[in-house]
């Protein structure tokens, strides 16, 4: 059963569960609400929150270790084939998980039954034909020790879904009979309820806590990884970046910071300025009915997509560019892909960050502070740059930092925008490429993650990742450390 189902299931469950609380709570007294410890609706929502939460948390940390437990059951079954195949085990267990997921599709459509699916032979089928049938297309014929662990996955797959399916319901059911039996007069609904959405509160925050350390130490391992197979000094200190799969790689990351920080710098020096310019008209200058007007329209900039964004680089900004700087113009340019093009387009994108901080920082700062210099006899334009700038520069300055932190780990727009050499230029007009780029390509198609040339890209990761740590706590820092002053 899909997990979908179960948790509507387990949704309705709860449904009922609050009504029989609320109905049986109320029948306790009679009617008469004021003999009961708390409202009526909290007995319900006991029930109800008894009904879901252990049962959902069940169904999530199932989905979650099923298929880790699952694959490390079949592991000894394809073991073998890749030693002797000399590829990484874990591409072998996803070849596993895409042919068991296309006889599950085949079986789904008819195609095969599910006796035949786990009769499949290598010898006496094309099983690479049947799964095409079915939408699953694969890049090479199915081995023997393949099928037999994806056939084998289906089974355990299908096993542990009916245990799950069973245990989740029975879970959903029990909670909510056990909330059910706690309504009488004297129960302290209200105190259970609110501590429960206390205990959702601290789990959702701890997920959110746990999922950044998943990340950092799936970066961290993966790194060590990668330098134990390449010298650190080469990959930090070389100005050559010329990826082999092949062998004979040079991945020194100079260039790729380089093209990073020199598309971000652009990227600022536009957003910047226009950015700010926009948020003291905003705030300072335009009326209301301006300001409800201008400033949804520029934060409109922020919802689209980066690829629209891309797009726009190679479609509009380029060409534009080549008219004026190209051969046609003062011939300084060669193709419409360069760093200025990446960077005025990023630059646009990133308005709306510097805009609508640096506006809610402004219209922070104390009337107070403004009522004082129009006092001295001051003019707005006087008082704008002489103490509302002031007051909110430390506010303004994180908002740039976090802007940089954003244009350094753009990658659609410098994909499509600046190219794709690694180089060391003074030239904006020149083609470059940055870190996250790189990292798109080092990991597309079908990387054996063995090798230094794919496991590079979790270093450069790894890298951006301390640096754009690095811009937000220096913007917490200055935002803290300044901000009393003018409280």
């Amino acid at each position: 059963m899909p997990a979908f189902w179960i948790v509507l299931i387990v949704l309705g469950i709860a449904v009922a569960g609050f009504v029989l609380g609320r109905s049986r709570a109320l029948n306790a007294v009679i009617g008469d609400r004021r003999d009961l410890h708390s409202l009526p609706n909290y007995y319900g929502w006991n029930a109800a929150l008894k009904g879901v939460v252990p049962a959902l948390g069940l169904l999530a940390i199932w989905l979650i270790l099923q298929p880790m437990l699952i694959e490390r059951a079949v592991t000894g079954l394809v073991s073998e084939q890749a030693i002797a195949e000399e590829r990484d085990l874990g591409l072998v267990l996803a070849d596993v998980r895409r042919v068991a997921a296309g006889l599950d599709a085949a079986v789904a459509q008819g195609l095969l039954s599910g006796d035949a699916a786990r009769d499949l032979s290598t010898a006496s089928d094309d099983i690479r034909a049947t799964l095409a049938t079915a939408g699953v297309a694969l890049g090479s014929d199915v081995q023997p020790a393949v099928l037999a662990a994806a056939q084998r996955f289906r089974v355990l797959s299908g096993q542990a879904g009916l245990v799950m399916v069973a245990l989740v319901l029975a879970i959903s059911a029990g909670g909510t009979l056990y909330g059910l039996r706690e309504v009488r007069p004297d129960f302290r609904a209200r105190n259970v309820v609110e501590q429960g959405i206390r205990a959702i509160l601290i789990g959702a925050a701890c997920i959110a806590i746990l999922t950044t350390v998943g990340i950092v130490l799936s970066l961290v391992f993966n790194t060590i990884e990668f330098f134990r197979l390449y010298p650190a000094a080469d990959f930090f200190f070389s100005t050559t970046w010329s990826p082999s799969f092949g062998g004979g790689s040079e991945l020194g990351i100079l260039p790729l910071l380089w093209g990073t920080l020199y598309i971000s710098l652009i990227a600022l020096l536009v957003a910047v300025p226009i950015g700010l310019f926009a948020a003291v008209y905003l705030s300072e200058y335009a009326t209301k009915r301006v300001r409800s007007v201008a400033k949804p329209a520029i934060e409109i900039l922020a919802g689209i997509p980066t690829i629209v964004y891309g797009l726009f680089a190679l479609l509009t900004v380029g060409p534009l560019l080549m008219k004026v700087f190209g051969d046609d113009g003062l011939g300084w340019m060669q193709a419409g892909t360069a760093v200025m093009t990446a960077g005025l387009v990023m630059g646009i994108m990133l308005i709306p960050f510097v805009s609508s901080l640096s506006d809610d920082i402004i219209n922070a700062v104390p009337q107070a502070l403004r009522d004082g210099s129009y006092g001295l006899g001051a003019t707005q334009s006087e008082t704008i740059r002489q103490v509302i700038l002031p007051a909110a520069l430390p506010g303004i300055v994180g908002a740039i930092l976090l802007a940089a932190s954003r244009a350094i780990g753009e990658t659609m727009i410098v994909v499509l925008g600046a190219g794709a050499a690694a180089r060391m230029e003074l030239n904006p007009f020149e083609a470059m490429t940055t870190v996250t780029a790189k990292i798109v390509s080092q990991l597309t198609g079908d990387a054996d993650f063995a090798s230094p040339e794919a496991l590079v890209a979790f270093a450069l990761g790894m890298t951006l990742f301390v640096i754009t740590l690095g811009l937000n706590v220096l913007a917490l820092y200055i935002v803290r450390k300044y901000r009393e002053q003018y409280e």
